[in-house]
């Protein structure tokens, strides 16, 4: 397995991201993303890469993993390929598609609303059997 390094190739992330360090939406890590247009001409390709990858629903995560590039990285192509309709994001929590909840801007923003996490001790068994495979 190939791990991104973080002195690899930041020119080449920072032109992908031009230059930008947050994305205008948050996406939660397993949000699903989904393809609605083809690639067009003349799109970065990262950007094309992405719409190919999305045509079935796919985890922010396993097209970070699939790019091999940065989730950050990813979420900021991402959040321009929603704000120009090519994808849609559906959210664990919301289960909701089509958009993804605005980043906060400016200091008055009010903070988003923290999703409901799930059950300690749902989460203690499935470690426990995580770590018996």
């Amino acid at each position: 397995m190939m791990r991104w390094d973080v002195h690899e190739q930041p020119d080449r992330l920072f032109a992908a991201t031009g230059g930008r360090s947050r994305a205008y939406t948050e996406f939660d890590l397993v949000s699903l993303v989904v393809s609605e247009s083809e690639p067009a001409a003349g799109m970065a390709p990262e950007a094309v890469q992405i719409l190919r990858l999305c045509r079935h629903p796919m985890a922010l995560v396993e097209v970070s993993a699939r790019l091999r590039m940065p989730v950050g990285v990813v979420a900021i192509l991402l959040s321009d390929l929603l704000a120009e309709g090519r994808i849609s994001v559906r959210h664990p929590s919301s289960g909701a598609g089509g958009a993804g909840r605005p980043a906060p801007r400016g200091a008055g923003a009010a903070a988003p609303a923290r999703p409901r996490l799930p059950d300690t001790g749902l989460v203690r068994e499935v470690l426990v059997a995580l770590k018996n495979l």
